[in-house]
């Protein structure tokens, strides 16, 4: 079994939708003349456009299985944002060969929840001192990229988003529970908060919870 990319004429999937009913997704789609049977993987979307493609992760299923079930159905399980995709498959000379669409009308994207991600920030520092000493912690649920968050520092009072000061990236990804960051000083007028480096996309997918 191999990919190969879509061309004029290939049959492809498209009309793909999405039915949510409590903890269960229902896909459909219209099925491309010729094809009896798709393939579909599951991945975090996180991670779906790191190119990386597994076939032992995709499961098949069948024209007469989707017929019998008016659709297919898959359990919504953990937090944040995933993405289906659907392979139309075609039986050539070197064996199955799954289609891969670049206009992506074979993806879509399903929520199961948005994990959330909390944060504290605990300040020291002595009366004549120019500086004071800065300790985040952040707790999460699931593990988070490190260019998920961003911290930014502004002088005279707290940042109202991150734009409003100096932003700094993360340099490592948070495990699941708490991370404790290694200590920065910044100057006594200075105020940091946390903000996410693209609050549309993962604003979807986590909650930022100051505590």
């Amino acid at each position: 079994m191999r990919f190969i990319d879509a061309e004029d004429g290939s049959p492809v999937i498209s009309g793909l939708t999405r039915v949510i009913e409590e903890d269960r997704c229902t896909l459909r789609w219209i099925w491309p003349g010729g094809i009896e049977a798709v393939y579909i993987g599951k991945k975090a979307a996180e991670q779906a456009g790191d190119g990386v493609l597994d076939t032992r992760q995709l499961k098949l299923y069948t024209k007469a299985e989707y017929k019998a079930n008016n659709g297919y159905h898959s359990r919504i399980e953990g937090v944040g944002l995933f993405v289906f995709t659907v392979y139309a498959c075609q039986e050539g000379s070197a064996g199955s060969q799954l289609i891969l669409q670049p206009n992506q009308e074979n993806r879509i994207e399903i929520s199961a929840g948005r994990a959330k991600i909390y944060y504290s920030i605990s300040s020291k520092g002595g009366l004549f001192r120019k500086f004071k000493t800065i300790q985040i912690q952040v707790t999460t649920e699931v593990p988070v990229a490190k260019d998920v968050l961003c911290y930014v520092k502004k002088q005279g009072s707290y940042p109202a988003n991150k734009d409003d000061g100096m932003l700094y990236p993360f340099v490592a990804p948070f495990a699941a529970g708490k991370n404790v960051l290694p200590a920065i000083e910044i100057g006594k007028q200075d105020f940091i908060r946390l903000f996410f480096t693209d609050g549309r996309t993962y604003g979807q997918m986590y909650e930022l919870i100051s505590v």
